[in-house]
């Protein structure tokens, strides 16, 4: 395994590698198709550069613990806005997540619905291209990358266009108080226009999901002390119509509840590939009965999470739809036999492709593991 400390010497071994790179972080992700290829850890590039709380700001290597930087920001009642999801419970991985992970898989989680994704929240972002150039957003480049937004081009793109070696984040204040919603008994359909009618609301929801195996429906508000006790009682009058309404104020227990959501604790020990789907809200409840299998719905319907047998090629069974599937967990054979990806349309994938021969000239960065 190569494992640099320095972003120089990482850029001295990507511009002499005379093959593949098999890019890591924390390696609690193994999603995409297997990469074959000397692994190439960033493990070693770790440490917060620089946390201005007063800017709302925070730098960190790549290769930072993401519960560093957490535990960090909790010191001073701040935090990541888009909750990024960990991985580990799911995907049965060990190791530490790392901000660099984060930011290259674009991870995020309930609070997307009100925060955004992480490629929200990053402000600049520094990494060694596939030719062993340095590049660094804004100021002074070592390579000219005018006219591209590196900030968004590297959230999502998995090392296939660049290592990462240093992320910045604006932070925001954590909230004083928490409030949880839990409507019991809804149809796919009932629950999908509950959550449209609660996210809808003046009451700035900040989780909206549903798990039809447990027949509950849940939702979140956070905020000041006093805001949170108004909008909840404001909330729940909302949504009398749809049954009865528990409320659970305890900051803690509605946290804990919604890292189960955040981490899909539901599928984690179950077996079977789990797939994760976009859609439109509306849509959901349609596409969730065309899986075949056990559904979670995030983000107001807008994401489900699919517990299929292992070996299913979901998107066979889902046919045409507007939205896409990706391949979350499954073993590396059937991760070789399905594209984990979502197919491009040919415009996109052009433009992709011609992004990766610019950034990666020579194909050495996770190469395949976005492939179809």
């Amino acid at each position: 395994m190569l494992s640099p400390a320095t972003e120089s010497e990482l850029s001295e071994i990507v511009a002499g590698a005379r093959g593949a790179l098999h890019v890591t972080g924390g390696g609690t992700r193994p999603v995409g198709r297997p990469v074959a290829g000397e692994v190439l850890s960033v493990a070693g590039l770790a440490g917060i550069e620089l946390y201005e709380p007063g800017a709302l700001t925070i730098v960190a290597r790549a290769g930072t613990s993401l519960a560093e930087v957490e535990a960090a920001l909790a010191a001073e009642r701040q935090r990541l806005p888009f909750e990024p999801m960990d991985h580990r419970a799911l995907l049965g991985t060990k190791g530490e997540p790392t901000v660099g992970g984060v930011v290259a898989a674009n991870v995020s989680g309930p609070r997307r619905i009100q925060a955004g994704a992480a490629r929200d929240s990053l402000i600049g972002v520094r990494f060694v291209d596939g030719s062993g150039s340095i590049i660094k957003n804004g100021g002074r480049v070592m390579k000219n990358v005018t006219g591209y937004d590196l900030v968004k081009l590297m959230a999502g793109s998995w090392g296939t266009l660049g290592v990462l070696t240093e992320v910045a984040f604006k932070v925001l204040p954590a909230p004083e108080a928490a409030a949880g919603f839990s409507i019991a008994g809804l149809s796919d359909l009932q629950a999908v226009e509950a959550m449209a009618v609660a996210l809808g609301s003046p009451f700035e929801v900040t989780g909206a999901a549903h798990l039809p195996g447990a027949g509950r429906t849940l939702l979140r508000i956070e905020g000041f002390a006093a805001s949170v006790a108004y909008r909840a009682g404001r909330l729940a009058e909302v949504m009398a119509p749809f049954g009865a309404v528990t409320v659970e104020r305890d900051a803690a227990a509605v946290a804990e509840t919604w890292r189960q959501i955040r981490d899909v604790q539901v599928f984690a020990t179950q077996p079977g590939d789990v797939w994760r789907i976009s859609v439109k809200p509306s849509d959901a409840p349609g596409v969730a009965a065309l899986t075949g299998g056990e559904v979670m719905f995030d983000w107001g319907g807008g994401l489900i999470w699919a517990l299929v047998p292992e070996g299913t090629d979901l998107r066979a069974r889902l046919g045409a739809f507007a939205g896409h599937a990706t391949l979350v967990r499954a073993s590396e054979e059937t991760r070789a036999r399905i594209a984990p990806f979502h197919p491009e349309p040919a415009p996109l994938a052009a433009l992709s492709a011609g992004l990766r021969a610019k950034f990666d000239p020579r194909g050495i960065l996770n190469p395949g593991l976005m492939g179809s």
